[in-house]
């Protein structure tokens, strides 16, 4: 059975067939052929309707408007302005600068491709103008746009707080210090690699200039993580602030909402919801045929069962992880499994709050692994003369960060946990 849902999804994988279509058709042949079929069929609308059936998941539509409306406003272009200003002094400046960028619109959209967008198109061919070397602007573009997903708010973290139960806020919370850690490596390594270019530094009339542009696109995160932090909001009322105030800001400030825009913005937010969605509703089916045949409940006593240190099936976990995000993308790898990896985790003794943020930090590494890394295709999209070759070449040592990265958290778990453990 084993080898007919994991063979089976592979070549369903490998037709073209999509990810959603994949998942929901493999759990019909499932049911028919190891399941009563007519009671299982029957099933289908119910799994369907209960997989979305879940108030943490309001919260993702939410979040993935307010990023396309941001998009659209400008604020990313005033953002890197502003960063490039305050930072363009430092040996690789604006290197620097793009890692803050990419930062601040992460904690804004808490999506990877409109960080790797908006900041990508404004900041590649200036920094290209400015004599920094493509192939490093690209793979700091490419690992930049990661962040978006460990920074809160996160699309992955509400998916992961949906399918376990574990609050979304903590979740949150969890990410900020990583995500800081991460950014500030980003930075020093970006400056390292760079250092050979050094610009005249901006006037503090030009600095504060900037920095009045870009204030709006800086009250966005504070008021988001603010306002979950303090308890004012739940992290889903947050999404609904951060719509509205995105909106009044495209509207009144920027002023460039226009309909066509807001046709756009409309259409971009369904056909990412109704892709995430489905997928969702994919895996569930799957999961419900999977467990009526006990394959989760298999392998969790199976790796319980193993004469070896937790931390050995740790490591094998992240390397199907690594190879997983090789070939699907981040929402599918999370859908598929995190339902089988939660209760052999929570087994383990692990934490699954710090088995999230590792969770994100190896979809961070799905999104710039070839040959079907988003980040990757997102970039050559901005320039038709970029290959994947010369992007990969390009992220690779930001790639070999991230694992580092994971590496520490295993040794230093408090890194993760110290905010959550002491926010009440």
């Amino acid at each position: 059975m084993n080898l007919f849902f994991t063979g089976g999804l592979a070549a369903l994988l490998l037709i073209g067939l999509p990810v959603a279509f994949s998942l929901g058709l493999l759990a019909v042949l499932g049911m028919y052929f190891f399941n009563d079929g007519s009671f299982a069929f029957a099933q289908i609308p119910i799994i369907s309707y209960k997989s979305l059936d879940d108030f943490t998941l309001t919260a993702l539509p939410m979040y993935v408007l307010m990023s396309q409306i941001l998009v659209v406003s400008g604020v990313g272009r005033d953002l890197y302005e502003m960063a490039s200003r305050w930072f363009r002094h430092f040996p690789g400046g604006l290197a620097i600068a793009t890692v803050f960028c990419c930062t601040i619109f992460s904690a804004i959209s808490g999506s990877s491709v409109a960080t790797a967008v908006t900041v990508g198109a404004v900041a590649l061919p200036e920094m290209v103008r400015r004599g920094y070397r493509k192939r490093y602007v690209l793979g700091l573009l490419a690992a930049g746009g990661t962040l978006g997903i460990l920074i809160p708010p996160s699309v992955p973290m509400i998916l992961y707080g949906s399918l376990t139960g574990v609050s979304v806020g903590k979740l949150f919370i969890a990410g900020i210090i990583p995500g800081i850690i991460l950014t500030l490596t980003f930075m020093v390594f970006s400056s390292i690699q760079m250092r050979h270019i050094k610009e005249k530094p901006a006037t503090w009339a030009e600095r504060w200039e900037a920095s009045r542009k870009a204030i709006w696109g800086l009250l966005l995160p504070i008021v988001i993580i603010g306002g979950i932090y303090s308890g004012i909001f739940t992290p889903t009322e947050a999404a609904a602030v951060g719509v509205v105030l995105a909106f009044l800001i495209a509207l009144l400030v920027y002023r460039n909402l226009t309909a066509d825009n807001l046709k756009q913005i409309i259409l971009s937010t369904v056909k990412t919801n109704a892709m995430i969605l489905f997928i969702i509703i994919g895996a569930m089916l799957l999961g419900f045929i999977l467990t009526i045949l006990q394959i989760p409940q298999a392998i969790t006593e199976a790796a319980i069962s193993l004469d070896v240190s937790p931390w050995v099936i740790f490591i094998l976990i992240n390397i199907v992880l690594l190879i997983l995000g090789m070939f699907l993308e981040t929402i599918s790898i999370l859908v598929i499994t995190v339902p089988i990896l939660y209760p052999i985790i929570t087994a383990l003794g692990f934490d699954p709050i710090w088995f999230a943020i590792i969770m994100v930090i190896n979809m961070e590494l799905a999104l710039i692994s070839p040959p079907v890394g988003l980040n990757l295709f997102v970039l050559k999209g901005l320039d038709k003369k970029n290959t994947i070759i010369e992007i990969v070449k390009g992220v690779i040592p930001y790639a070999v960060i991230m694992i580092l990265f994971i590496v520490l958290l295993c040794f230093f778990p408090q890194i993760v946990t110290y905010l959550v453990e002491n926010v009440q």
